[in-house]
């Protein structure tokens, strides 16, 4: 059954690892596509244009500053950064305790705090977002943020079996 668990552990770190890395190389190779979006919540560009009279109320909240916004688009990069790295040794180190050249908990430590940097990126645009109102216009990005957070917790509770 140990086994099998830390199998189960080990496909589960790497399958956020592995989703968290293709949205890593996007926002690096094209940081545009993201980017873009990113602004536009912290603008609330489409609440201003969907609903001006509620965009009036909270409108202070709005950034509009382009370097702002760019950093803090290169912020979410960073920490998508960290936390693929911590991912990924989590998985490898889970490889290892399979092999039996560490142990378990090595890899269980390492992979929690990989699926928590994971959970917090998306739980932290869940936050942000809701500062933004985004759920005003982008409910699409609302409901993404909050699957993979919920799919991160999940990671966490699985490999917080022992």
């Amino acid at each position: 059954m140990e086994t099998a668990l830390i199998l189960a552990q080990t496909v589960a770190t790497g399958l956020i690892a592995a989703w968290l890395t293709l949205g890593l190389r996007d926002n690096i190779l094209h940081p545009s596509m993201n980017e873009t979006y990113t602004a536009e919540v912290l603008s609330m560009a489409r609440m201003k244009e969907a609903w001006p009279e509620d965009y009036k109320t909270v409108s202070y909240r709005a950034i509009t500053d382009r370097s702002l916004q760019k950093l803090a688009f290169r912020l979410v990069v960073i920490a998508e950064a960290i936390a693929c790295a911590i991912l990924w040794a989590g998985v490898v180190l889970l490889i290892l305790s399979l092999a039996g050249l560490v142990m378990s908990d090595t890899g269980r430590t390492v992979a929690l705090l990989g699926a928590t940097a994971f959970t917090a990126v998306w739980g932290g645009f869940l936050v942000v977002g809701n500062h933004f109102y985004y759920w005003y216009c982008h409910e699409g990005a609302q409901n993404t943020h909050y699957q993979m957070t919920l799919w991160g917790m999940g990671t966490m509770i699985l490999i917080s079996l022992a």
